[in-house]
């Protein structure tokens, strides 16, 4: 089981690159409510560690929930994916899944400040494992399991404003924090939709946005919501720093210009691989110009 188990994280959740992950994710979102508020003497310690830690239990558990509720569909579509395929059983990813967040519930309850706001990012995670009831409806329409399952990003970062707001006695509703509440759902939003648009030619049996509504309206509404997003980051390190704006700007302007680019000749390349360098490169000068920051001040 244990064999099996490590086999499963190996291919579909890498321990090492996703703990890394949810450490970035956590203080990348503590930092930037925190400097832009004029904070900055900082108490960091296990607290901090065991935020972290929840983010990448708690995506490990949508991964395994997403698994599960694909089996059927990846057996046909995705035949290579270690459920499909047999080398995984369900109760070993259960068993995973239930051992990772059993211990991020005992630490969330004994050491931190905000178990409503953990129940509260838990329990719609629940409602997305169980289709919200409604898997009948929400199942077989792509545009309604975008608009039910997407927003979990959100009480991701919820979970990590909450912690931040409270431990520092900070006012909750401002410009920072709903700035912050947005600036990572955008990202998964644009990753979760560019994943599903491909070209003519590339179109199979699996529901796609480009299937449905056609690849240049999808293309199009990614490039919206990307230079929407990109205003959110700009309003976080406008205090901060100004060569991150320049950055930030250059990047999206490449990243509008492959948008273009792919409307006009799909089959030039994946889209969803521009958008995935271009996100690593935009949420990379975000957590630089936290380091930046904390080691020189403003620029």
């Amino acid at each position: 089981m244990l064999k099996r188990m490590h086999l499963y994280m190996k291919e579909r959740y890498p321990f090492i690159a996703r703990l890394i992950l949810g450490l970035i994710v956590f203080l990348e979102i503590h930092f930037i409510i925190l400097l832009n508020e004029g904070v900055t003497t900082f108490n960091i310690g296990i607290q901090e560690v065991v935020g972290a830690y929840t983010v990448f239990a708690f995506l490990l558990w949508l991964r395994i929930a997403d698994d599960l509720k694909d089996f059927d569909v990846d057996k046909i579509l995705f035949p290579d994916r270690p459920l499909a395929r047999g080398a995984v059983f369900k109760k070993d990813v259960v068993i995973l899944c239930a051992f990772f967040n059993a211990i991020a519930v005992v630490l969330n309850i004994i050491f931190m400040n905000n178990i409503v706001f953990f129940c509260i990012l838990y329990f719609y995670g629940y409602l997305m494992s169980k289709w919200f009831f409604q898997k009948a409806k929400i199942q077989p329409s792509l545009p309604l399991a975008l608009v039910t399952h997407n927003p979990v990003q959100m009480f991701v970062n919820l979970y990590i404003i909450s912690f931040t707001v409270i431990k520092y006695d900070l006012p909750p509703f401002t410009i920072t924090t709903v700035m912050t509440l947005w600036t990572l759902y955008f990202p998964a939003l644009i990753w979760e939709v560019s994943r599903k648009i491909k070209a003519p030619k590339d179109e199979n049996d699996y529901t796609t946005y480009s299937k449905l509504f056609g690849y240049k309206k999808a293309t199009r509404f990614v490039m919206i919501l990307t230079l929407v997003d990109i205003m959110t980051n700009i309003i976080l390190v406008f205090r901060l720093n100004k060569i991150s704006i320049l950055i930030l700007v250059l990047l999206v302007s490449w990243m509008t210009w492959k948008f273009i680019q792919y409307m006009k000749d799909p089959e030039r390349f994946v889209l969803v691989d521009k958008v995935e360098r271009y996100t690593y490169l935009q949420e990379s000068t975000m957590l630089l110009t936290v380091v930046v920051f904390l080691l020189v001040g403003r620029i």
